[in-house]
């Protein structure tokens, strides 16, 4: 039986945190989530059009409750002033969606200089997890949920050495790397909630071939030099492609499906599109080796170590 937005539990009282939430996945997990009960935090760059993605979320549903914090993640003073907002306003949180990113952008360095993929997809949500983990452990049951993409398949871990790909940078490589690095980050942060003995629990969605403003954004700027990635994109866009409001269910599912169990991924049936369903995770000692040391990396180029135990 197909899962639906219809199937989200009653949210009253939780908290949810929603990043990248002016737009396309973002904005309609959002939708959700208020149309649930949740009071939502939509945590995005531009304030303009967060404030317009609220009052679409308000117009749907009067009743909800939503406010919008400042979040650039591609700076890790925004992000240190966002999360000090929040759990200042929510001494618990309930859900963290790590939605926000980019795509396949022009070789560019963040506010703090990491490659743009590494820094916004990857590195930006680990530094707000971090931050906002009082909050989340404090909550009866907390999940985060981290969203990552069929690109990690085949993409390379983040290479230790030259983790800004200096001489080497290809977008969507650049890209893949950073989705790999969000799947991995809940793989390993799960692990480490288990040991520890919280009640939080991280899980990992994609969206398929979801028809947002990223692709388009891509194509804009030249789909970032890799022709035959972009002509892929582009037939998939229009022939598969999912529109956000169903893209976002498998995050929706994996942040709210109450059979949903931490370290689990959650996807399109068939890959680009269909109904989220449970999707294999792999195991093995090149995938403990890759964690180990995307985690040793991350916190040696943020100064963030993600300390998990009970406030």
């Amino acid at each position: 039986m197909s899962w639906s937005a219809a199937d989200v539990p009653d949210l009253t009282g939780r908290i949810a945190v929603v990043t990248g939430a002016n737009a396309g996945l973002g904005r309609e997990t959002c939708q959700v989530l208020a149309g649930a009960g949740a009071h939502v935090v939509m945590a995005a760059r531009d304030p303009d059009r967060a404030a317009a993605a609220r009052t679409a979320v308000l117009d749907r549903h009067p009743s909800a409750s939503v406010e919008v914090v400042s979040l650039d993640l591609a700076s890790s003073a925004s992000i240190h002033e966002a999360a000090a907002t929040i759990a200042g306003r929510h001494p618990s949180v309930d859900l963290l969606v790590n939605n926000a990113g980019v795509m396949a952008a022009p070789e560019g360095r963040t506010v703090d200089g990491f490659e743009t993929h590494l820094g916004v997809n990857h590195l930006g949500h680990w530094v707000l997890t971090a931050r906002l983990l009082a909050p989340l452990l404090a909550a009866e049951a907390a999940r985060v949920v981290t969203v990552t993409s069929v690109a990690r398949r085949g993409a390379a871990p983040i290479p230790a050495h030259n983790p800004d790909l200096i001489g080497q940078y290809d977008p969507w490589d650049a890209y893949g790397r950073s989705k790999l690095a969000n799947f991995h980050f809940a793989l390993v942060l799960q692990r480490r909630f288990e040991r520890s003995g919280v009640a939080a629990t991280i899980l990992a969605a994609h969206p398929g071939l979801s028809r947002t403003e990223l692709l388009p954004n891509t194509v804009a700027v030249g789909g970032g030099g890799n022709r035959l990635m972009l002509a892929m994109a582009r037939v998939g866009y229009r022939v598969v492609s999912m529109g956000a409001r169903r893209g976002a269910l498998a995050q929706l599912r994996a942040g709210t499906d109450p059979a949903a169990r931490g370290g689990e991924l959650y996807g399109p049936r068939f890959g680009a599109f269909g109904s989220p369903v449970r999707r294999r995770v792999p195991h093995g000692d090149a995938l403990d080796a890759h964690v180990a040391s995307l985690w040793a990396i991350s916190e040696e180029l943020t100064g963030e170590a993600i300390d998990v135990s009970l406030p």
